[in-house]
C-alpha cells in the first residue's frame, strides 16, 4: 500500500468545526500523482515506488528522462520522488495515487522546503538577546554574538557554535498534523496547522510513523 504523495502549498485559510471553533489549516494540491516506477526487493534490494507529479510538455525533458517515462507510457512530470512500501505485489506502473488515500482525522507528516532568509544575523538566526545594554559608552556592538573563543587551549572554535550564517531554504518536516478535511474532485487537502515552504512549492505528505506506532501498541 502507498501511504504517502506528492503536492503542492495553495495557501492557508480557516474553517469552522461543527463546535464553531475557529480551525486554521493549510491547503494543498494533493496529487494526482502516478507510479512511474516500481522497484522490489528482489531486484533492487529494496521496496519502493518513484511518483511523477505535475505533468509538462516532453519538449521540456531530454531524451534520457523520456525513455525512463515512456517505459510506463506515462507524461512526464515536473517532480520525481521515491516512497518506500512495504510491499510491491499489486502495484503497477501507470497506477494512479489519489489524495483519497488519506480520511479525515488521519495524521501525516509534511516535509517540504522551508523559505529562504538569506544571510541573517545571530539574533535572527538563533533568537540571541544582543551582547550589551545600549549605552553611550557601546558602539555597533548591540547585535554581535560576543566572545566565541576557547583560550589557549584548545585555541579553536567548536563545531557546532551558533554563528551568522544562510538562514532557511533548508528541508523541514513537520509531524503529527492532523487532517481536517478532503475534497477529492479538486484533489484538496486541508491539514490543521502551518507548512514549511511559500505557496506554490512541493510538498511530501505522508502517513505519521509515530501515530500508527502508538495506535499498534
Amino acid at each position: 500500500m502507498i501511504d504517502g504523495l506528492l503536492g503542492k502549498k495553495i495557501g492557508m485559510t480557516q474553517i469552522f468545526s461543527d463546535e464553531g471553533n475557529i480551525i486554521p489549516v493549510t491547503v494543498i494540491e494533493a496529487g494526482i500523482c502516478k507510479v512511474v516506477q516500481v522497484k522490489s526487493k528482489e531486484r533492487d534490494g529494496y521496496n519502493a515506488v518513484q511518483l511523477g507529479f505535475q505533468e509538462i510538455p516532453e519538449k521540456r525533458v531530454k531524451k534520457p528522462i523520456k525513455g525512463h517515462f515512456d517505459k510506463s507510457s506515462i507524461k512526464p512530470t515536473r517532480y520525481l520522488r521515491e516512497i518506500r512500501v512495504d510491499s510491491v505485489e499489486d502495484i503497477q506502473a501507470g497506477q494512479e495515487v489519489a489524495v483519497d488515500i488519506f480520511n479525515p482525522g488521519d495524521y501525516v507528516d509534511v516535509a517540504g522546503i522551508s523559505k529562504g532568509k538569506g544571510f541573517a544575523g545571530v539574533m535572527k538566526r538563533h533568537g540571541f538577546s544582543g551582547t550589551s545594554s545600549m549605552t553611550h559608552g557601546s558602539h555597533e556592538y548591540f547585535r554581535h554574538p560576543g566572545s566565541i573563543g576557547a583560550a589557549a587551549d584548545p585555541s579553536r572554535v567548536f563545531k557546532g557554535t551558533k554563528l551568522p550564517g544562510h538562514m532557511g531554504s533548508e528541508r523541514v518536516t513537520v509531524q503529527n498534523l492532523r487532517v481536517i478535511r478532503i475534497i477529492k474532485e479538486q484533489n484538496i487537502l486541508l491539514v490543521k496547522g502551518s507548512l514549511p515552504g511559500s505557496k506554490g512549492r512541493l510538498l511530501f505528505i505522508k502517513k505519521s510513523k509515530k501515530k500508527m506506532k502508538a495506535e499498534k501498541k
